[in-house]
């Protein structure tokens, strides 16, 4: 008994120090909370230092409470769009900002229509005659894009330019499920529907590679031509079609080699870039090297948004990242989230306009017809709708975009990827290889289907094919109806292949070209609301629980070094998280999707967003 009793003491003591420690972190993340939260009224004149430590999303994802306890979270700090766009149209005319500072050295990049809505209000700066400064160690694509349009550019004397243009490697996963035993049985219609090919392929078919070959080079032309009307003058053509002829003239001498091609303005270390600054919008500290007056972009974006009205009559719902069944956090578009939001607001607001904005590269078909349905709810009510698509809106995405009155994009959106696949694996040849045996009875040809032990039969195998074609050949039929075309036509623009949004305009996916703000007016015009009108953003509200994880998760910042190559190649865990993420969803997923893995990720990288909600017609029959 005393060596129970001693074993009970240990154990309570255990459980109080842990208690202890967990109230610990609990109030000391409030402290943090409240102590470096943003804070409107402490904006001050100065410079807006617009320091971008992660990368630039629709929608940033809901950190995982779970994991961000266990010391996990997200994989990098996420800026919402419109927050950045509506922070530096403010501080285009705001007489409280002197200059901006773009500081681009942790930079991790966005969606390409998504930059190019940021360079637009860039541009809205210089036209006010207020100086835009760029900073970083290194220039990737996206970072370059951005510090194009500004009115210097900086870069660190052992920094570097490194433009690469869209492409690179997939990974593919036939030879390891060869080896593993796993069979993928694949279900697809479309020639173009390339999802499944990394399960079935050790490479790219034709057929993707002249889609994707196309799509990259119509990207990188409207790069390009973005970059070129911000830097006439530079070499951008020449620099990049032979970068290491343009080094070795300098001798070795990256951050030179920029210079002298006129990608960049200025070579100099962080204290010169603050010094620089310091002469545009005031010193801060007279003996810091390099200290200038500086508005937090937090605290200048919580002043911005705090002064919008908040009765607007034009309704904003964002539909961002994997489209999955039943209800999901922000960050994963959930049907039953999306839907919920919009049939509310439908209920107590008085609405005269929606816009819906996606980002999605699509996939589940039930949750996307869901979000369909409330869209068709809202017309039903005589409520105009338009539709305005990020830097992706395809598969999934573009099935919920087709019930609006009108679909606006951008030239760089990705969009179409009209096709269904599904997978389903099966471990016949795992089995083998161990040994294992599998057998059984059956009552009726589909008893204990799927067989993911011995294979689907042939019965279960022509029951989803079939499924598959006749939700291919529904979604052709709606895009026929909602865009006024013969459905041969249809058939002939679908079949899973990806578009540009400028050849998305040609083929008639979508009406015309333009942003968020350009949709809203255009949903107001429908409305025939005049001038009268103001943007209403109808995000689900953040739980209490869940402002409290973001506190304890901190801002995502990651402060160590990095080199110059180290920028501009970003963070490889990132694209192996991504790339793992999807192959889950898509073994984990639906039976049945209309999802675009061709398409670039539209956020951070969450590996269980779509595991943890995995339904449809494989979750109910395995149940």
């Amino acid at each position: 008994m005393p060596f129970v009793r001693g074993i009970w003491r240990v154990l309570v003591g255990v459980k109080d120090a842990l208690v202890l420690i967990l109230m610990l972190l609990f109030f000391g993340g409030l402290y943090a909370a409240l102590a470096s939260g943003s804070n409107p009224a402490s904006v001050r004149d100065g410079a807006l230092l617009v320091d971008l430590k992660g990368s630039i999303v629709e929608q940033p994802a809901q950190s995982d409470p779970f994991a961000l306890l266990a010391g996990g979270g997200p994989v990098t700090r996420e800026y919402r769009l419109r927050d950045i766009v509506a922070g530096l149209e403010a501080a285009a005319t705001d007489d409280r900002v002197k200059a901006v500072a773009l500081d681009l050295d942790q930079f991790l990049g966005g969606g390409q229509a998504s930059l190019a809505d940021v360079t637009a209000a860039i541009d809205l700066i210089r036209r006010n005659r207020k100086p835009v400064v760029a900073y970083a160690t290194g220039y990737s694509d996206d970072g370059y894009q951005l510090a194009s349009h500004a009115s210097e550019v900086w870069l660190n004397p052992l920094g570097a330019v490194v433009v690469t243009g869209p492409g690179g490697a997939n990974l593919y996963y036939k030879g390891l499920l060869d080896k593993l035993g796993v069979t993928a049985n694949v279900y697809r219609v479309g020639t173009y529907k390339a999802a499944v090919e990394p399960f079935t392929r050790n490479d790219m078919s034709p057929e993707a590679r002249a889609a994707n070959q196309a799509l990259a080079g119509s990207l990188w032309e409207i790069w390009q031509d973005n970059v070129r009307r911000a830097r006439p003058k530079a070499q951008l053509a020449a620099y990049v079609q032979n970068t290491a002829a343009a080094v070795q003239a300098t001798g070795g001498d990256l951050a030179k080699a920029a210079l002298r091609a006129g990608l960049v303005d200025r070579i100099g270390d962080r204290t010169a870039f603050g010094k620089r600054m310091a002469a545009l919008a005031g010193v801060d500290e007279e003996d810091v090297p390099g200290s200038f007056r500086a508005i937090k972009l937090e605290d200048w974006t919580a002043a911005t948004l705090s002064a919008l009205p908040g009765n607007g009559t034009v309704g904003v719902v964002t539909v961002a990242g994997n489209i999955v069944d039943g209800k999901a956090p922000a960050g994963t578009a959930g049907g039953d989230t999306i839907a919920g939001v919009v049939e509310k607001a439908l209920s107590t607001r008085d609405l005269k306009a929606l816009v819906l904005r996606i980002d999605s590269g699509g996939g589940s078909v039930l949750a996307s017809e869901r979000i369909r349905q409330a869209v068709l709810d809202a017309k039903a009510k005589g409520i105009p709708v338009v539709a305005s698509m990020g830097s992706v809106a395809a598969s999934g995405g573009y099935w919920i975009a087709m019930p609006a009155d009108h679909i606006m994009a951008e030239p760089s959106t990705i969009t179409g990827s009209i096709g269904v696949f599904g997978i389903i694996p099966s471990f016949q040849g795992t089995l083998e290889k161990t040994g294992i045996g599998a057998d059984g009875v059956k009552t009726t040809p589909l008893s204990g289907e799927p067989d993911i032990l011995r294979g689907p039969s042939g019965e279960f195998n022509q029951l989803i094919q079939l499924s598959i074609e006749s939700i291919y050949r529904r979604f052709l039929g709606l895009v026929s109806q909602s865009r006024g075309l013969p459905a041969a036509q249809v058939d002939q623009i679908a079949q899973g292949r990806v578009w540009d949004g400028g050849t998305a305009r040609q083929l008639r996916l979508i009406d015309s070209f333009g942003g968020l703000s350009e949709a809203v007016a255009k949903a107001a015009s429908l409305a025939k609301l005049g001038n009268d009108y103001a943007p209403l953003y109808l995000d689900q509200p953040q739980s209490f629980r869940a402002q409290l994880m973001r506190w304890f998760g901190g801002d995502g910042e990651n402060d160590e070094a990095r080199d110059a190559f180290g920028a501009v190649t970003g963070r490889p865990e990132l694209l192996l998280a991504r790339t793992m993420a999807d192959a889950r969803s898509i073994l984990a997923g639906p039976a049945i999707q209309v999802r675009c893995l061709e398409c670039p990720s539209t956020g951070t990288a969450t590996p269980s967003a779509d595991s943890e909600r995995a339904g449809g017609l494989l979750a109910w029959l395995l149940r």
